[in-house]
């Protein structure tokens, strides 16, 4: 059995419990008001914001792990493809 939890994942083999961390990108930007909004692109919706960005970064940790534990309670995938593309500038 597989899960969340504190948003890092777990495994259950043989009624011993196994963790291992997630590595996502987040982005950072000022909005018009200051703040610094995060955003995890690979988990659609989870947005946090904060006064700095290591507040932000502390922020949008704790969203990720309520977004992964509420995909994981629905049975949806934790993240969705996220690429890298060239464009011509």
């Amino acid at each position: 059995m597989a899960g969340v939890r504190g948003g890092n994942l777990y495994s259950r083999a043989g009624g011993s419990r196994t963790q291992s961390n997630m590595k996502l990108l987040v982005t950072l930007e000022q909005d018009e008001t200051g703040m610094i909004v995060a955003e995890c692109p690979a988990i659609p919706g989870c947005v946090s914001q904060g006064k700095t960005e290591e507040e932000a970064l502390v922020n949008i940790r704790e969203a990720i792990a309520g977004c992964l534990e509420a995909r994981a309670a629905h049975g949806m995938p934790l993240t969705v493809a996220v690429r890298e593309v060239d464009v011509p500038v």
